[in-house]
């Protein structure tokens, strides 16, 4: 370093002489000082050197400026880290509070509030579910490795890496979203299986029916995709992850999910709409059902096979994005898809179904907190009978917008229900026309008036007048019937005035024994609506129901005897041996005698054999043989043909929903064309049975002496007092009077 020597009070020479050596005293050299700058300008930098700062840059507004900047850039850090330690604090709170609530895996796989109702039929097989079935429990390691694989591949293919949230599928959620034209959370929502795994869970938050209206609404609640939702999901979804194992919670969603057709789980889906188990699915069947998850209702295969299996198609590709099938799965699972198992297909019974959960005891039907096996009195052979041979009469005989509609009740002679159609098109939980349709009866009502006179001592071959008549009624006036052909027919036997439906006879008939004891006859078989008060009582003026009906006339095959409809047999617990309850039969009591009953049978075969008959067009192709009756309303409101083969009761009923009149149809043409399509397909293959009737003797030409005095407009003696009152407090006595 280059040194400057300073002396101090010494020359160099003379400190040479004087022999001191010691070196000189020396300062360190700087670097010399710039030159000022001229001017005003090298002034201020001077004076800013001296004072030791830095040198100012810029003019004062751009110092302003960066100033102001730095000033809210450390304000927005500041800000932002500590709103950001609040957030994770209050989320590490939240998670906490969900993890120490959550309750042990067994308590998560089934949380239904109301239980299931499965129905079989008189064969044993499954044909309808009520409620939300639930199969029974599945884990990831005893279920098909294909559905398990199906709904990764579907819903969550990195399921086994996250933590709960997938920060990339939201965020492609969102980008779809506003691509779609939707609001950012409105669509696609790109949850976890985790995060839809709280969303069935509620949060944890129970269903609590004096808070909601059902559990629909409660459910429809827990699906809100709302950012405030969102944002609860996200310590939820953390707490499942730390409280339970990815396998775990897997558990939880295959047995929550719901997949349609009341379906709830996997394996209840399996069993529904394939007959099997979840634990068996090949890859087709895993695919479809997996596809069920983003819209059930859409894609279920009982609402449209096609749809389901193209959405299964969708899930095969992805199932062969992520490696789960190989190349000749994947070309099988297309070849073949899955399709429905027969009783799935099959889809009958579904108004007999919705009368079943009506009739049976609330607790285990309607409001059933478990699952219950209905063993119901369903014939599925049946069924398919009844409902072909509607559809196919209304496709050739009605036209194509025609809106009238039609209902059938198959019944056996004991009251149990065989079979059941409400109507054209079956929507779950709509109108039943068979059992909710209360109408005017019209003729189909006379056979419980001449069941009365069989038993009171009258016969077929009895003489009654078909002449003009007129009757004074107290607070009415007079009342004129008439025949529905408008012609009078003068002296004919009782047989002929039934077969060919001559109202004036039916009303003579009814005023000689006494309308109150026709009101109790009607009673006794069934007829529980309340009845008319006037003479039009035996003219069908009153109102009923077919299941009503078709259970009198059932009292009048099995030999006089009332009947109780009834579809089930025994209800029993899922997993249970012993049924909770049974029912033996539907016989109740005694109304006619079993003479009277065969006399009436074989005057009803005569509405469809004698040449005549209102019923001809009933006419069993086959021969067989086979008793009932027609029955029109005024203006053709309504139309009915109700009968019977040694076999089977069958009523079928026509007309239009808001009561206008028919067009053209009277019950002895299209009823009576149902009734005999339906007889004809359910007695295929059967052996042919005579009916248990009685056919009259002709009367001899000189009819016996007789010290009683005829009814007017009969021929018969009219019964002694004491053969009345017998028989009204034999009714009475049925009635409960």
């Amino acid at each position: 370093m280059l040194r400057r020597q300073v002396c101090f009070g010494h020359d160099i020479s003379g400190m040479s002489r004087s022999g001191n050596r010691r070196p000189p005293l020396v300062a360190e050299r700087r670097a010399p000082a710039q030159p000022a700058r001229a001017g005003r300008g090298g002034a201020r930098s001077g004076r800013g050197n001296a004072a030791g700062g830095k040198p100012r840059r810029g003019n004062f507004i751009t110092r302003a400026i960066g100033g102001l900047l730095r000033f809210f850039l450390r304000l927005i850090w500041g800000t932002l880290w500590r709103l950001s330690a609040a957030v994770v604090l209050i989320l590490a709170v939240a998670t906490f509070y969900f993890y120490m609530t959550l309750p042990d895996l067994a308590d998560q796989l089934d949380a239904r509030a109301r239980g299931s109702v499965t129905m079989i039929d008189a064969d044993g097989q499954v044909f309808a579910w009520r409620g939300e079935s639930f199969g029974g429990v599945i884990t990831t390691e005893t279920v098909s490795p294909y559905l398990r694989d199906a709904i990764i591949a579907t819903e969550d293919r990195r399921f086994w890496w996250h933590f709960g949230v997938s920060p990339r599928g939201v965020a492609g959620a969102v980008r779809a979203n506003l691509a779609a034209g939707r609001g950012p959370f409105s669509g696609a929502g790109g949850s976890t299986i985790t995060q839809q795994v709280a969303k069935l869970l509620c949060l944890g938050r129970p269903y609590d029916p004096a808070e909601w209206a059902s559990e629909a609404a409660y459910e429809a609640d827990c699906r809100r995709g709302t950012v405030w939702r969102k944002l609860q999901e996200l310590p939820y979804a953390f707490a499942l992850e730390l409280r339970y194992s990815k396998s775990e919670i897997l558990t939880i969603y295959m047995n929550r999910a719901f997949l349609g057709a009341g379906a709830r789980g996997f394996e209840a889906a399996a069993q529904r709409y394939f007959g099997r188990s979840a634990a068996e699915v090949g890859p087709a069947e895993a695919a479809m059902l997996a596809g069920l998850l983003v819209a059930p209702s859409l894609y279920a295969p009982t609402r449209n096979l096609r749809r389901a299996q193209e959405r299964a198609n969708v899930v095969i590709a992805l199932m062969e994005r992520d490696g789960y099938l190989s190349e000749v799965e994947v070309a099988e699972a297309r070849a073949y898809p899955a399709t429905l198992s027969q009783s799935a297909e099959a889809r009958a019974g579904g108004f007999f179904a919705d009368w079943v959960m009506q009739t049976g005891p609330s607790w285990l039907t309607r409001e059933t907190t478990e699952d219950v096996i209905v063993q119901t009195t369903l014939d599925q052979r049946l069924q398919h009978a009844a409902e072909e041979a509607l559809a196919h009469v209304f496709e050739t005989r009605v036209r194509a917008d025609s809106e009238a509609e039609a209902a059938i009740v198959v019944m056996s002679a004991d009251g149990a229900v065989r079979a059941m159609v409400g109507g054209r098109r079956y929507v779950p939980g709509g109108f039943n026309r068979a059992t909710q349709a209360r109408r005017q009866t019209g003729s189909a009502f006379k056979p419980f008036v001449y069941a009365l006179a069989m038993e009171l001592g009258y016969e077929p071959w009895d003489m009654v007048e078909d002449a003009p008549l007129t009757l004074n009624i107290p607070g009415s006036g007079p009342w004129t019937p008439r025949n529905y052909s408008g012609e009078f027919r003068g002296m004919m036997n009782i047989g002929e005035a039934f077969a060919r439906s001559q109202n004036i006879p039916a009303v003579r008939i009814s005023e000689a024994m006494g309308r109150e004891d026709v009101r109790l006859a009607a009673n006794a078989f069934g007829i529980e609506s309340d009845l008319a008060d006037g003479p039009a009582l035996a003219l069908g003026s009153s109102e009923s129901t077919l299941l009503e009906m078709t259970a009198a006339y059932a009292g009048i095959l099995n030999g006089g005897s009332s009947v109780r409809p009834y579809g089930f047999t025994a209800l029993t617990l899922t997993g249970e041996s012993e049924p909770l309850m049974g029912i033996g039969g539907g016989i109740v009591q005694r109304v006619i005698s079993e003479e009277a009953a065969r006399r009436l049978t074989w005057m009803m075969s005569q509405v469809i054999e004698a040449p005549y008959g209102t019923g001809r067009r009933a006419r069993l192709p086959d021969g067989r043989q086979a008793a009932g009756k027609t029955g029109t309303t005024q203006a053709a409101r309504d139309a009915w043909f109700i009968g019977f083969t040694a076999d089977y009761v069958v009523g079928v009923w026509m007309g239009n929903d808001d009561n206008s009149p028919l067009m053209g149809v009277t019950g002895g043409g299209l009823p009576a064309e149902i009734w005999r399509e339906t007889m004809t397909r359910i007695h295929e293959g059967m052996e042919m049975r005579p009916l248990p009737m009685i056919e009259p003797q002709p009367p001899a030409l000189e009819p016996p002496s007789d010290s009683y005095a005829p009814p007017p407009g009969t021929s018969r003696p009219a019964p002694g007092p004491g053969l009345g009152d017998a028989i009204r407090d034999l009714i009475g006595g049925i009635l409960g009077n």
